[in-house]
């Protein structure tokens, strides 16, 4: 019967795989025959923008336009052809957690859940392509546009990509992986020329790129704005050319971010395929007059370019178009459905850390609670319109005390604004004083702070901190928080500290004698009512970090060994393959909550490690793990992998595997990990090829980076 069963599944997956062939040729036999019908006008029109986010379509051919739209957490509000707010438009959907947030839930189906959500939403609007993913490496937590992407390890970036990717493009909509590739820093980034090591290219930084291409089948992805070995990423023939689509073997389209394109040979050469930008934001011109615009057809018109380099550019245009539905609709589309808001709720509910819990002063009692003190201007600040181009217009937002209140109806809450979001600002002493006074009489002081989105476009909102266009000034804490929580701590021991932001932030000052720490990032719509969920018990946290948290900045590889931000023009990479946990274990650096750290209201037992290699070479791991303790809870299980001896440079250990798994209380499961080859090999400059360097390995597996607690021996 189960061989029956096999059989049976092996010829349905045939089936599909002859079928989705057949379409494929089917769709070039489409594209070759409506080239063949273009003028070179008409082909020049499409591979440059002719609005803010849409580039032109044939008409007189039934060929629409491609409409593009941010975002990366949700679909963008409306701005027409240009770029003011339209209004009177229904552009209220679903606000979904931030990339750093999605990755710290280490579920790759809850990923490709919030892709289906965003695909479908964008379907509902008319887009096309949602641009979207972002997946650039935390190398410095100072880059302000952290929030959007996913972590400083090219593992988890590459687990997390493949599932957003397929859920956004299970919905007729095209994902955008973006910004490929080194958009590290935001200040500079139209200018600064990227020098980093071939290793650290290979090992961490193109990884994430590459699943999203190789295994996620993305249709589009977005050039950067940087140069990376002195040429502009979006029209560079060593990462496009070479790289993506050349090993990659990548059939879709490049596009250029908005006015990144500067060269029309290297662009027309080098693999852009699709140039956006406006003609009243960068660059300022008209339409025509882009790179890739009038001068291409000049340029064919004279014999000085061959007509079959737009050709190739219009062909994957139109094979994207045919794959993302554009001349043809399955479905509608939903939007701001109640099955897309419990999806943003629930990734919102896993993203959750726990970084801090003694005494085990959470979660609190709704029964024995009386009074509770929130201090700080994040407890009641809507976050959906920060950011910069990432800004959604929310259906609705809960924000924290609002998601308290509606929990604890019985529960007598004090209100203190605590600081104020403005650069430089300061808690005045009233402000202090009103801190103080909540938290003496209440229970518990809860402190909601962190950093803060600018609510306008990045660009001219000081009060900016996480968003595109900016980068933080450093690591502390700003409006005079630090001052603020430890007058509140010291008025009431019993303090948590919430964080909302989009990574590591100095906590130094109060971090040994505050009882517990929540980061709780920018938690979308029902961001508050997933947070009050966490505080109160109703959920157990099983979020763990994606990005190491580090005591001060000075320990951040990036600011010791490297380049941040670059200097005259350029930014060297010193600290090469070493980011994130990668330095912090191998030189011996204690961070302050560790990558892959994250508490729970219950605890866990792994044993039982069991190392296996078959005679291919595949490496199986397998293990148990517990819930030990007496409440249901989520535990991500993580594995690393530790060369024994090495005669090259490498990290103390590398995550090659995890798997979250949710236990009853005293249910025990096996977790079952495989490791491929490649989980053991490094790139080798010299040979520019992968490597396995011979020899013995160690299997680590815990709870993060630093909690391993059992570990095994493979010998490859």
């Amino acid at each position: 019967m189960k061989k029956q069963l096999l059989v049976g599944i092996v010829s349905i997956v045939g089936f599909i795989s002859v079928a989705k062939a057949q379409t494929s040729s089917q769709n070039e036999e489409k594209i070759n025959a409506l080239i063949k019908k273009m003028i070179i006008e008409e082909k020049v029109r499409m591979i440059h923008a002719n609005s803010s986010f849409t580039s032109a379509g044939v008409p007189r051919l039934g060929i629409p336009e491609l409409v593009t739209s941010d975002g990366p957490h949700g679909v963008r509000l409306e701005h027409g052809r240009g770029w003011g707010e339209l209004k009177d438009v229904n552009d209220s959907g679903t606000y979904l957690p931030v990339g750093v947030a999605l990755a710290s839930t280490w579920n790759p189906s809850l990923g490709f859940e919030f892709g289906k959500v965003l695909g479908s939403e964008a379907k509902y609007r008319g887009k096309n392509v949602i641009l979207g993913p972002g997946i650039n490496i935390m190398r410095s937590p100072l880059n302000g546009r952290n929030f959007e992407y996913q972590s400083e390890d090219p593992y988890l970036v590459s687990k997390m990509v493949v599932g957003y990717i397929k859920g956004v493009q299970s919905q007729g909509t095209s994902a955008c992986v973006k910004h490929f590739m080194a958009n590290n820093e935001e200040v500079d980034r139209g200018t600064v020329d990227v020098q980093m090591s071939e290793r650290a290219l290979r090992e961490i930084y193109l990884p994430g790129f590459k699943a999203a291409v190789m295994e996620g089948d993305v249709n589009t992805i977005m050039g950067a704005y940087n140069k990376f070995r002195g040429q502009f990423c979006t029209h560079n023939e060593y990462l496009v050319n070479k790289i993506m689509k050349g090993e990659w073997g990548f059939k879709g389209v490049l596009m250029s971010d908005w006015g990144a394109v500067h060269n029309t040979m290297e662009a027309l050469y080098n693999g852009t395929d699709l140039e956006m930008g406006s003609d009243i934001g960068t660059p300022r011109m008209s339409f025509p007059n882009f790179y890739l615009g009038d001068t291409v057809v000049a340029l064919v018109k004279s014999g000085k370019m061959p007509e079959s380099i737009v050709d190739e550019k219009v062909r994957r245009i139109l094979r994207v178009m045919f794959k993302t539905e554009v001349f043809s609709k399955t479905s509608p589309g939903e939007y701001g459905s109640a099955a897309h808001i419990a999806t943003a709720k629930k990734v919102a509910e896993e993203s959750i850390v726990l970084l801090k819990n003694e005494a085990h002063i959470l979660p609190l009692s709704l029964a024995t609670t009386k009074s509770i003190a929130i201090i700080g201007a994040n407890a009641t600040r809507k976050n959906s319109m920060g950011g910069g181009s990432s800004q959604v217009k929310a259906l609705y937002e809960i924000t924290p005390l609002a998601g308290l209140k509606s929990i604890a109806k019985d529960i007598v809450f004090n209100y203190a604004e605590g600081y104020t979001i403005a650069r430089n600002a300061t808690p005045t002493t009233a402000m202090i004083n009103d801190a103080v006074e909540a938290a003496k009489k209440s229970d518990v002081a809860i402190v909601v702070g962190g950093w803060a989105h600018g609510y306008n476009y990045a660009v001219w909102d000081d009060n900016a901190f996480d968003a595109e266009g900016v980068d933080k000034p450093d690591m502390k804490m700003p409006f005079g928080q630090d001052e603020l929580i430890k007058a509140v701590v010291k008025a009431n021991p019993n303090t948590i500290v919430v964080l909302i932001g989009g990574g590591p932030i100095d906590m130094t000052q109060w971090v040994g004698n505050t009882k517990g720490i929540i980061e709780a990032w920018y938690g979308g719509m029902e961001g508050g009512t997933a947070l009050a969920e966490v505080i109160f018990g109703k959920i157990n946290p099983s979020g763990k970090l994606p990005v190491t948290f580090p005591k001060v900045l000075e320990d951040v590889p990036a600011h010791k060994m490297g380049d941040f931000p670059g200097k005259n023009g350029v930014a060297v990479y010193r600290e090469g393959i070493f980011v994130g946990y990668r330095y912090y274990d191998t030189y011996k650096v204690e961070p302050q909550f560790a990558f892959g750290h994250g508490l729970s209201y219950t605890d866990f037992a792994y044993k039982n490690l069991k190392v296996a290699k078959d005679a291919a070479g595949l490496v199986t791991a397998t293990f148990t793990i517990t819930n030990t303790g007496k409440v249901y809870g989520g535990e991500v299980t993580q594995l690393y992998v530790h060369k024994n001896k090495t005669a090259i440079a490498r990290a103390e250990k590398e995550l090659k595997g995890f798997q979250k798994v949710f236990l009853q209380p005293g249910e025990t499961k096996t977790v079952t990990i495989q490791l491929r080859k490649d989980a053991f090999q490094y790139y080798d400059e010299d040979k520019n090829a992968w490597a396995t360097e011979k020899g013995d390995y160690t299997i680590e597996v815990g709870g993060s980076s630093k909690s391993i607690v059992v570990s095994g021996g493979v010998s490859l």
